[in-house]
């Protein structure tokens, strides 16, 4: 049986009206968005901040052991405590301020990486300098490496002791929204960390900063094995861009409507379960706007010509740093005329027509390798679920956001 599609975060103010709402209707908050958790970013480089936080009692810590986070259920996150995680991180990571831990920078000691996510400013608890409040959340790399191989694997076995589990495998579509987003946060920093632990510039190993939110190339390395611990000069280390930061990856993807409005068309890849199609998709090439890279894509795939696009919603996709753009494009008359010769990516592309889409939406969604609802029938139309931003496009075509009535 599919697991049930969890419902999708609630915008922010919904409850607001404005001319904005009135005009374009209620905003669509897309899974792995609507964050209940209140970054305060300003207050990363701060470690006073920081290490009060990090050792509260309110504080929970989220798992992760290979990019798999810690969940109890397939449906929940499990969030652990200080105590937990006390054997792999030590008492106080944040005890020095972030100037000295570049100063003493040793390459040759390995820390676990450690992510500040924010405050749940809806909880008692934690207060700093009396404005900020809330429960901390952090997430932590608790995978066996180095040093802490062997207190990395009593705890995973602790954890597994207590039924919980790594979600090997999964993409994890069906937490609950709230948790769902706080765990795309994390998946995506500790991802790019582990992805960029030498400089892009001189090839040095660099330093994760500002809570996992930066990465610096420290002036010197104080390791044993290292005869001159002061590195040459580096370009990141001078001006105004001298960090590294987190690498999001701009994908538009599209709803393409026909030039009379009647029908949309979809796309299938090879790979993909029988039946089953969805919008098209790109990244967003350099110099180039999100209304270009649409038509562009789209003509690319699918032989289709676009006139007007417009912006619907987006979507952080931390699989493993994408921002998914969505658009909505219309064909132009005498552009709609499908060739799939240009890339080989889409093994098929068709029109289909409102009522079949409809249909569709209502009985044949599903995550990947998963089966269809039970009021689904063989050879019908199958699309993604409501948990991608795909099936919230589709959705508002044929509810009448480009028309201002449902399509017929």
């Amino acid at each position: 049986m599919p697991l049930p599609q969890p419902d999708l975060p609630e915008p922010a103010h919904p409850e607001v009206d404005s001319m904005l709402s009135r005009k374009f209707g209620k905003e669509i908050a897309n899974y792995f968005s609507g964050s209940p958790l209140n970054r305060v970013g300003f207050l990363r480089p701060d470690h006073a901040f920081l290490s009060q936080a990090f050792k509260h009692p309110s504080t929970s810590f989220l798992l992760f052991n290979n990019l798999e986070p810690l969940i109890q259920s397939p449906t929940a996150l499990f969030f652990a405590n200080f105590s937990d995680v006390s054997s792999i991180i030590g008492p106080d990571p944040f005890a020095k301020s972030e100037e000295d831990l570049i100063q003493e920078y040793n390459s040759e000691v390995y820390y676990p990486q450690i992510i500040f996510l924010g405050l749940d400013e809806r909880k008692h608890g934690f207060v700093y300098k009396e404005r900020y409040k809330g429960q901390p959340f952090f997430a932590v790399d608790v995978t066996p490496r180095k040093s802490v191989t062997n207190a990395a694997e009593e705890l995973i076995k602790k954890m597994e002791g207590r039924g919980l589990e790594f979600s090997k495998g999964r993409m994890n579509l069906s937490l609950q929204a709230q948790e769902a987003t706080i765990y795309a946060e994390a998946r995506h920093l500790l991802d790019w960390n582990a992805r960029n632990p030498f400089c892009a510039s001189c090839g040095y190993p660099t330093l994760s900063v500002n809570a996992g939110f930066k990465r610096t190339c420290p002036p010197k390395d104080i390791a044993p094995s290292i005869s001159m611990p002061n590195r040459p000069p580096c370009a990141t280390r001078t001006g105004v861009s001298n960090l590294s930061f987190p690498r999001t990856d701009p994908t538009v993807i599209m709803a393409v409507v026909s030039a009379d409005g009647q029908k949309i068309l979809l796309g299938r890849q090879k790979r993909w379960p029988k039946y089953w199609y969805s919008t098209l998709a790109g990244f967003l090439e350099p110099a180039e706007s999100v209304e270009e890279a649409v038509r562009r894509e789209v003509w690319e795939e699918s032989g289709i010509y676009l006139g007007r696009v417009v912006i619907h919603s987006t979507q952080p996709w931390p699989y493993p740093a994408n921002l998914m753009i969505g658009a909505i494009g219309q064909a132009i008359p005498g552009g709609e005329d499908i060739h799939l010769g240009h890339d080989a990516e889409l093994e098929d592309a068709k029109w289909f027509t409102a009522e079949e889409v409809r249909e569709a939406l209502r009985v044949g969604t599903s995550g990947l390798g998963e089966e269809a609802g039970p009021e689904y029938k063989e050879g019908g139309l199958r699309l993604p679920p409501k948990t991608a931003i795909a099936h919230q496009l589709m959705r508002a075509v044929v509810d009448g956001f480009v028309s201002g009535a449902p399509m017929m």
